[in-house]
C-alpha cells in the first residue's frame, strides 16, 4: 500500500512508459541509420557505415531500455524505501 499523499502508478503511466521506450528504440536506430547512410554517400563506403549505425543504434537504443526497464525501477524502490 502507498504511503499517505502519494499515489501508485497507473497502468495508464505505465503503458505510456513503455511506448515511449519503444519509439526511443525505433528512433535510436533510424537516425543512426540515416546518419550512416549519409556517411557512406560522403565517403563512399557503402554500404559499411550505414550497417555499423544500425548496430550502433541498436546497442544504444537496447542500453537505453535496459536503463529505463529495469535499473529505474529498482533505483526507483530503493528511494521509495529508504524514504519510508
Amino acid at each position: 500500500m502507498a504511503a499517505p499523499g502519494r499515489e501508485e502508478r497507473s497502468t495508464t503511466t505505465q503503458v505510456a512508459e513503455v511506448a515511449g521506450v519503444g519509439l526511443q528504440f525505433a528512433a535510436a536506430i533510424v537516425l543512426f541509420l540515416f546518419v550512416g547512410r549519409w556517411l557512406d554517400s560522403r565517403l563512399g563506403t557503402e554500404p559499411w557505415l550505414l550497417l555499423i549505425g544500425v548496430l550502433l543504434g541498436a546497442v544504444g537504443g537496447f542500453y537505453s531500455m535496459y536503463r529505463q526497464l529495469v535499473i529505474a525501477p529498482r533505483e526507483r524502490q530503493e528511494r521509495e524505501r529508504r524514504e519510508r
